[in-house]
Order: structure tokens, then sequence, then C-alpha cells
């Protein structure tokens, strides 16, 4: 993708519960805080791309940004759709059909884990009766067998909650702002073992919004752009064991992450080890130990000791969820993978506060993950 797409422009609502406001209200907030963040305004958008689960057809907003006839595409993609979005308006600009659109991404879900149809993931009745259509079942079996073969142990798992709770802290729009000890974690109340209460995230509130431009527009707006310098979703294969996977084939292929991360990286031309910064999606404790290794981030097998010696938080080696992820913030679908391009386009601007990471990081990193198994990267520079 090269130096093709730019990032001019954000905004964000506060995540978590909202009493009172609906998902509609924080997306036209999120929009216009991004507007006003690129100084534009939402006449002059060429067009538009966003996603929600529960809360409706992005495009009807237009009733409350402005009726203008901007083209505005609905995106879903599971816990891709920002993801998603974000593709298909880098591809508008990439085009040169456009040099100047919007990506948006929101949902205000009820209290309560994610429970889908089987049918509408191509699954019979008797996987829902099984309880697997409830995902803290998969996570906790795909961890559990994780960590045996990689001889890590479970105080890994709360001490990535203890993290993302800490930095959550340190963010004003994250959900949950309060520190909690890796030994409270531990003992919190078991979901499926070995993942308690404290080490999943929660459905949330929340709505994210992108303005991209071309680099001759960007140049115009900004002296300090921020370049996407690609953007990468894939599936999975035959062989890898994903969400809503109903059998594990014994010849094993690498993670959707591991494919979806390669392509993001050989697209930017960058390694692994430029990151100075990533977000990786943490569902739960165990997702963030996984991604951080299938990711190429690390080494299968390093990340306890990546955690117990402080190289993934704010200020070490390879920082990750710096605002506390998922786990902190909750997980509003059409929002989640757009809150991490987010995080990452404020620590390259230097603009994180509390949170910032040191050094003036220059490239950072995004994984999401979702049903049925997809992942969506992404590498920033500026």
């Amino acid at each position: 993708m090269g130096h093709d797409v730019a990032i001019v422009g954000i905004g964000m609502s506060k995540f978590g519960r909202q009493p009172g406001v609906t998902g509609r209200q924080m997306a036209v907030g999120a929009v216009r805080e991004a507007c006003a963040d690129a100084g534009v305004a939402w006449p002059d958008m060429q067009f538009a791309f966003g996603g929600s689960y529960s809360c409706g057809d992005a495009d009807t907003l237009v009733s409350l940004l402005g009726l203008t006839g901007v083209p505005f595409i609905n995106v879903y993609n599971g816990c891709g759709t920002g993801g998603s979005s974000l593709i298909s308006a880098a591809n508008a600009i990439k085009s040169g059909e456009r040099d100047l659109g919007l990506v948006l991404g929101f949902d205000k879900h009820p209290p309560g884990a994610f429970n889908e149809l089987p049918e509408n993931v191509g699954l019979g009745s008797w996987y829902g009766e099984t309880g697997f259509m409830v995902t803290t079942q998969f996570f906790a079996t795909k961890i559990q067998r994780y960590l045996h073969e990689w001889d890590i142990s479970s105080r890994a798992l709360a001490m990535v909650a203890a993290k993302a709770y800490r930095n959550g802290a340190l963010s004003q729009k994250a959900w949950r702002r309060t520190p909690v000890p890796a030994e409270e974690i531990a003992r919190a109340p078991m979901v499926n073992d070995p993942l308690t209460k404290l080490m999943f995230c929660s459905p949330g509130e929340g709505a994210v919004a992108l303005i991209l431009a071309s680099p001759e527009r960007a140049r115009r707006m900004t002296t300090a752009p921020v370049y996407l310098r690609s953007a990468e979703l894939r599936s999975r294969r035959f062989g890898s064991f994903e969400v809503y996977s109903t059998w594990l084939s014994p010849d094993r292929v690498a993670s959707v992450t591991t494919d979806a991360s390669r392509a993001a990286f050989e697209a930017a031309g960058v390694e692994p080890s430029d990151v100075d910064v990533a977000q990786l999606q943490d569902t739960e404790s165990g997702a963030e130990i996984m991604h951080m290794a299938e990711t190429g981030l690390c080494a299968h097998g390093e990340q306890e000791k990546l955690l117990a010696d402080g190289d993934t938080e704010i200020g070490g080696r390879i920082p990750v969820n710096t605002d506390g992820g998922v786990l902190a913030n909750g997980e509003p679908i059409g929002a989640s993978g757009l809150r991490q391009v987010h995080e990452i386009v404020l620590q390259l601007r230097g603009q994180a506060g509390g949170r910032q990471v040191p050094n003036h990081p220059t490239t950072g990193f995004t994984q999401v993950y979702g049903s049925p198994g997809i992942s969506a990267c992404t590498v920033l520079t500026r």
C-alpha cells in the first residue's frame, strides 16, 4: 500500500455503558470529532464506509450528519467490521477516484455474552446445544491446549489482564479504569477453566471514526499525517482451529492471524521487529498471549517471560494494548478494530498522554480477530 493513504482525522466516543446515549449518538459524536481533528466538515466527505452489529445500518446516520448525497456503504464482517471498512476506504483512496473520506464503526450491545445462532454461521443446532456458541468455552479450550503445548502457566493470563486494567486507568475514554492486581484476577470466579471472570472482555458500547486522505491532500491538511502502510484481512484455511470450528484437523496449519499479519507486514515492507507499539485482540487474556506469537512479535513460549519482565508494558520493548485493549474498553463489534487504529494514531502523533510510549514511536501494528475465523491487521507509520 506504500504511502497511498493517510489518516488525517480521528474521533472516538467513550466506551462502556452509557445509559441514555444511543449508539447512533455516539457515532455522530465520533464523526464530528474526527472532522474537527482533520479540519474538515461533513459535506467535504466524498465517501463513507461504516458498520454496526446492533445499531442498524450505518448509512442512515446521514439523517443526523447531513443529507449531502454522499455514497455511504454499509459494511459488516463480525469483529472484523472495522478492519473491513478501513480496507474498503483505503482502496477507494488508492483507486484515485476519491481523495477524502470517512470510516466509521459503532455499537451498543446489551449486557451478557454474545450468543449467535448456529444457523447463522452454517452450523447445526447441536453446536449451540453443546454450549459452544457461547464463545467463552471455545476460547478456554483453545488456551488450555496452548498453555500446555508451550509450557506457559496460568499466571500469564492474570498478568495480561492486570496490565490491561492498569493501561485502561490511563485512558479517559476506557470503560474499566480501575487497576486490579493479578492476584485478585486469578482469584475471581471461574467462568471457563482456566479463564476467570476478570480475564474476559464484555460486549460494550462505543464509536470510532477516521478520516482518510490521499497523500497529496494530506500534505495540504497537516504537517504530521499518519500513513496506513497496509491493511489486510484473511479468513481461515483448512487445518486451522478457529472459533466455531466443530473439529480439529490432524494436519494443523498456521492460524488466520498468522496469515493476515504476514500479509500486512509484507505489504508494508516492514518486519515484526520494527513495531514500536501494538494493539492485539484480547477478547480474553489468552487471546493476547496467542496473538503475540501468531503475529510474529515474539516466539511461541516466550510470552510469560516477556510479561514478567515488563517488555509488553507502555515503557517496555514492545508495548501491547496501551489503552487497555478490549479487556478495559469492552468490545462494541463495529468499533473495536477502529479503536485499535485510533490508539496507534495517537501514539505515533505523540498525543497519548499518560500512556504515551516513550522514544517517539514511528511504527504501529493492529490485529483484530473475529468469528467465524477471520483476522484483520494493519501497519501504520509516521
